[in-house]
Formats: structure tokens, C-alpha cells, sequence
């Protein structure tokens, strides 16, 4: 279980680089990521939650909510996060807090991994 939550929770929310991207070409979302990392879940949640109901399908808004919900023990509700981050039409790459930076689907698909396996 902590491992999806610091993994999902990792994420921040911008917009990947190709080789012909300057650092002014990227897109910076507020995903509640410090709120987050302060371990103000609850509040992240209903941050989030907002923010959902005006971008439904920003995949980095969705891995966080997921993150927050396995925070707090929701399972279901982080699994159905991850998988709405799968399945969205949005698709962009993700900057971890490591500075790594991942595929929004494969990042979605690696906390839905994390959080199944963790509850066998």
C-alpha cells in the first residue's frame, strides 16, 4: 500500500519535453502534489475532486487522486482513478519527483500494479 501512495504521489503534473522543447514549452498543472506530500490528504482529495469535475480526463489529476484515495484506505476509489488515467484520450509524459520522466499511462498502469498487488 505505501508503495502506490508514494509512487502515485511522486507524480507532478507537466507536460514532457520532445527534443525540440525548451523549458518555457512546458506545461505546468497544479495536481495537489504539495498538498499531497504535506500529508494534507483529505484536503487533496477535495482538491482534486474539484478540479475533476471541470478536466475529467487529466490523467496527472487522476494518478494523484489515486494516490490520495489509497492514502486514506480507498481502494476502490484509487483503483477506479488509475484506471480512468489509463483510459483517458489525454496521454502526455509526467515528471516524477526523482526528475525522471514517465508515460502517464504507464505511470497510471504501475500504481494500479502496485495497489493490486499490495492487496493480495
Amino acid at each position: 500500500m505505501f508503495t502506490t501512495a508514494f509512487l502515485a504521489a511522486l507524480m507532478l503534473a507537466q507536460a514532457g519535453p520532445s527534443a525540440a522543447t525548451t523549458q518555457s514549452d512546458i506545461e505546468t498543472r497544479d495536481v495537489e502534489y504539495d498538498t499531497l506530500v504535506s500529508g494534507e490528504t483529505r484536503s487533496a482529495i477535495v482538491q482534486l475532486e474539484r478540479a475533476r469535475a471541470e478536466n475529467p480526463g487529466d490523467p496527472a489529476l487522476l494518478i494523484n487522486l489515486g494516490a490520495a484515495y489509497a492514502a486514506v484506505g480507498e481502494y476502490e476509489l484509487a483503483q477506479q482513478a488509475y484506471r480512468d488515467a489509463i483510459a483517458s484520450d489525454d496521454r502526455y509524459e509526467l515528471e516524477l519527483a526523482n526528475g525522471d520522466w514517465i508515460d502517464s499511462r504507464r505511470a497510471a498502469q504501475m500504481a494500479l500494479l502496485s495497489l493490486d498487488s499490495s492487496a493480495e
